[in-house]
């Protein structure tokens, strides 16, 4: 404005002096009407020289920050210290405006400081004294992890208009029409349509060859790793000093993601000021190797360039030789008087207390729900108990930029009664993981499959220590199943049947009524040091098929093989009845260092009917393994479409029986206050204040009171009786004159005049039943009330004496 106004006095000035020069010479002074109309006809010279001018004038328009729209923040009703500033806020204020100044003139090439942007009610605020540091009383928020979790999940990331500025340029809206045109009548031939309908669908194929260029294009780009603005981008992070609270070194948080980062980190590529509640600093190191090599000691004027002169910052590192320069006590002098005339401290903060109530605390995101979109990725979260289901948190991966086919998705659950805590589904391959939390029914802690249906491919792990048999793992396809144990006491870790196929065509479920019939068991066994090497079984097969029995044990430490055996199991009996004898020909053995009495038939007849007993057990063991696959898999389908979350006995806003259990002692307790308010209250009070004050009873009027005291309790008793009788008969007209209206309108009534008409039937009939069953209640109740009510004054102290005669 200033150079405008210097501007508009230097041409007045040499109007002045071009008129006084033309007085001189004698020229006559044209009437305004004249130079106006010479104005209008401007030759070249005279365009230049008035262009040559106007760029000569500088105007600074200020640049604008990110405000808050009113329509989201109603500000009248905020605090005054965020609609104005203080004294001490406004000459804080000066000081930057004068260190901004001071700074830009210094460092040309450097982006402008951001000191004090426009806060909701567009007042300008210095980015220090929004900062108040707060106790909250959640545990969560004490450490920086969880603290920066919970941060991240209320702020939403928007993207810059300008990625190399925090400003904002608001588009102009075109104002609605206040009168619209009503569309004329379709004229159009179905041939034309047809046709334009062919030359869009021409037009999207295009479109789509076009989209399928632009992605390999923007693929190619994106594995060249090419930004035009790498390093001109500005964003915002917090810096965790070391020192204070146990931290060993210095670190980065992101408060969009809450991550930590090493200040070493690529991530990073400059700093250029710092800012906490106390003071405001400047980075004056060079940033060519990103920040590796910055220091962040504060208090070092050469490296960080502090706004206000105060106490608070942190300490400075002194060499030996500055230390003995400070002993100087004049010096010292000097600088406390030259520091306490130049400090100021920080303005106290002009935001509001920070208050988070226990059930924002744990809705976390606005609204409970919040979407961050990513590259080929979208993240889902809510808040706990906002989806029936219990979902927390849902991340889809798309394989497209546009986010249309979907890779896989992960869910992440809370609460669940299940136990279920995550479910990973591939849209490629159609494999689902679920992963359990410990405590479901069946112990389980994953189960991946493609279908729920029964034996189907699946793997399903178990904590084996909440199992009895020590299972693992268990492995199930069409034809096989493969379980693995440990900790068992017969040191059995592994065990693979091969099934056949079924006889009878049943369904698949029916593994009870028509098991598959077993052909192979495979069992392996840890090794049992109670046991010589070469007698503990490592491997034994049942072939049920082919009737064998094969066996691999041990190695012992000093030997390179194994001993193996191969009983073949047959018939006890013969087709003539004749039972059989042991032979030599039904056991074939290796060892190592033959045994004589491994070699006599009465060992190896006595190992052969173990050997059967225990496959009798095995057999036994793999299809109970059968029915525990069909029990769970029954056990998750009912789990899903239930999905009952638990709630904690100390959520009484969720817990139904805590709430209940409540309510029922509130009812009790207020009952009991009613009775003892019923009890102290004096119903002899209205009609002892008819009589003179401090006059003695006489007999009469005790008498008098004692009718007087009846007859109104019976007047009330009536009185009661006759509203809830004119209740109930208002009750019934009303749902009489609505039956009415229902048999007149029947017709054409929508189904939802239907429902609303049944749900007023209902709450009237609930409302009658009510009246009529409280009625019942007083007429039953009301001579009981009434003879208690004459006992009672017969028995008070105040008549008791003068009634005794009537008694």
């Amino acid at each position: 404005m200033e150079v405008l106004k210097e501007k508009v006095e230097e041409e007045e000035a040499a109007e002045r002096e071009e008129a006084a020069e033309r007085a001189e010479r004698g020229e006559k002074t044209k009437r305004p009407t004249e130079v106006r109309r010479e104005a209008t006809t401007m030759t070249q010279e005279m365009l230049r020289d008035l262009e040559r001018k106007l760029s000569e004038i500088e105007v600074s328009v200020p640049e604008k920050l990110l405000t808050f729209t009113k329509d989201t923040i109603d500000t009248s009703k905020l605090p005054l210290s965020y609609q104005s500033n203080t004294l001490k806020e406004e000459h804080l204020l000066q000081v930057a405006d004068n260190f901004s100044c001071q700074y830009s003139h210094l460092c040309p090439d450097r982006v402008p400081l951001f000191l004090h942007p426009l806060n909701e009610c567009e007042v300008p605020k210095f980015v220090s004294t929004t900062i108040r540091p707060t106790l909250m009383p959640y545990p969560e928020l004490y450490n920086w992890d969880t603290c920066a979790q919970f941060v991240s999940d209320f702020l939403s990331m928007v993207p810059l208009p300008d990625p190399l500025k925090p400003t904002v340029k608001e588009e102009e809206k075109a104002p609605p029409k206040k009168y619209a045109i009503k569309p004329p009548r379709d004229l159009t031939s179905r041939f034309e349509q047809e046709q334009e309908v062919k030359r869009q669908e021409a037009i999207k194929a295009e479109e789509e060859n076009r989209r399928k260029q632009e992605e390999a294009r923007l693929l190619e780009q994106e594995n060249a790793k090419t930004d035009p603005l790498h390093g001109l981008r500005v964003h915002s992070w917090v810096l965790v000093l070391s020192g204070k609270r146990e931290v060993p070194e210095s670190f980065f948080i992101d408060a969009f993601t809450a991550h930590s980062y090493s200040t070493q980190d690529d991530h990073f590529l400059g700093i250029e000021s710092l800012w906490n509640h106390k003071n405001y600093w400047v980075n004056m190191q060079d940033c060519w190797n990103c920040c590796k090599e910055l220091v962040f000691d504060l208090g070092d004027p050469v490296r960080w360039e502090y706004l206000l002169l105060g106490t608070d910052k942190p300490f400075l590192s002194l060499t030996e030789e500055e230390d003995e320069g400070m002993n100087d006590d004049d010096d010292v002098e000097k600088l406390g008087k030259e520091d306490e005339d130049k400090s100021f401290d920080m303005p106290p903060s002009w935001v509001e207390q920070i208050e988070i109530s226990p059930e924002a605390f744990e809705t976390r995101c606005p609204n409970g729900k919040k979407v961050i979109q990513y590259k080929r990725a979208k993240l889902e979260k809510w808040a706990p108990y906002l989806n029936n289901n219990g979902l927390v948190c849902r991340l889809t991966t798309y394989e497209d930029l546009e986010c249309t086919k979907t890779l896989e998705v992960k869910e992440w659950y809370q609460n669940r009664e299940d136990m279920l805590e995550l479910k990973h589904i591939n849209k490629i391959t159609g494999l689902n993981v679920d992963y359990f939390k410990p405590g479901h029914p069946q112990a389980l802690r994953m189960h991946s499959y493609k279908s729920m249906q029964p034996e189907m491919d699946r793997v399903m792990e178990f904590y084996e220590t909440a199992r009895v048999d020590g299972l693992i793992k268990r492995e199930e396809t069409p034809k096989t199943m493969t379980e693995y144990y440990q900790g068992r006491p017969d040191f059995l870790s592994y065990r693979h049947v091969n099934f056949g196929p079924r006889m009878k065509k049943l369904a698949l479920n029916s593994a009870e009524s028509n098991p598959r019939p077993m052909v192979k068991i495979t069992e392996r066994f840890f090794r049992n040091p109670a046991k010589p090497a070469d007698e503990d079984v490592a491997e034994r097969v049942f072939l049920i098929a082919e009737e064998r029995i094969q066996l691999r044990y041990h190695c012992r430490s000093d030997h390179i093989t194994a001993n193996k055996r191969e009983f073949l199991r047959r018939m006890e009996v013969d087709s003539k009845g004749n039972k059989i004898i042991m032979t030599p020909d039904m056991c074939i053995s290796f060892e190592v260092e033959p045994m004589e009495h491994t070699k006599k038939l009465l060992y190896q007849y006595e190992a052969m009917m173990k050997l059967k007993n225990e496959e009798k057990l095995s057999r036994h063991q793999a299809w109970e393994s059968e029915l525990e696959v069909l029990e769970i898999l029954k056990l998750r389908e009912e789990e899903e479409e239930a999905h009952t979350l638990t709630i904690s006995i100390y959520d009484t806003k969720r817990n139904e029986k805590s709430k209940e259990y409540r309510e029922a002692m509130e009812r009790v307790l207020h009952e009991e206050h009613l009775r003892q308010v019923e009890a102290q209250l004096d119903y002899l009070a209205p009609f002892l204040a008819q009589l003179p004050p401090g006059e003695k009873l006489t007999r009469w009027q005790a008498v008098r009171l004692k009718d007087e005291c009846l007859n109104d309790f019976k007047q009330r008793l009536i009185d009661k009786a006759n509203l809830i009788q004119a209740r109930f008969e208002k009750e019934t007209q009303e749902l009489q004159k609505k039956q009415q209206w229902y048999q007149e309108n029947q017709v054409t009534l929508t189904p939802e005049d239907e429902d609303l008409y049944l749900s007023y039937c209902s709450q009237a009939m609930f409302r009658i039943r009510i009246l009529e069953q409280r009625l019942s209640r007083h007429k039953e109740l009301a001579p009981l009330k009434y003879l208690a009510l004459e006992e009672k004054l017969y028995k008070d102290p105040r008549l008791v004496e003068l009634l005794k005669v009537f008694v």
